[in-house]
């Protein structure tokens, strides 16, 4: 199995709203991607709680079956959308995949 971790740092203010609210539109967003992206083996998605400079704004923590269903889950439409709308949030995002 192949986890997939990524954390973004999300502007103060984007697309029209702050923070907080884009936050928690992009982990309701990929949340629905379960059940909707078959390769999706497990999805959670965690909103930052403490105000750190060091701190992420949010994580997910997903598992695919290998390289290659990352891969077409990173090019599925609906992966794309949520995707999208994530560049126009961030500020910069980093992530790690390894094999358990």
């Amino acid at each position: 199995m192949l986890k997939h971790i990524v954390m973004w740092k999300l502007k103060e203010f984007a697309e029209g709203k702050t923070k907080a609210e884009n936050a928690r539109i992009m982990k309701e967003s990929l949340e629905k991607l379960v059940g909707i992206v078959p390769e999706i083996k497990s999805l959670q998605v965690g909103i930052n709680e403490k105000d750190s400079e060091m701190a992420y704004d949010a994580v997910l923590i997903s598992t695919f079956e290998d390289t290659d269903a990352l891969a077409r889950y990173k090019v599925h439409p609906e992966h794309v959308k949520v995707s999208s709308y994530c560049k126009k949030i961030r500020e910069s995002r980093v992530f790690v995949d390894f094999n358990e």
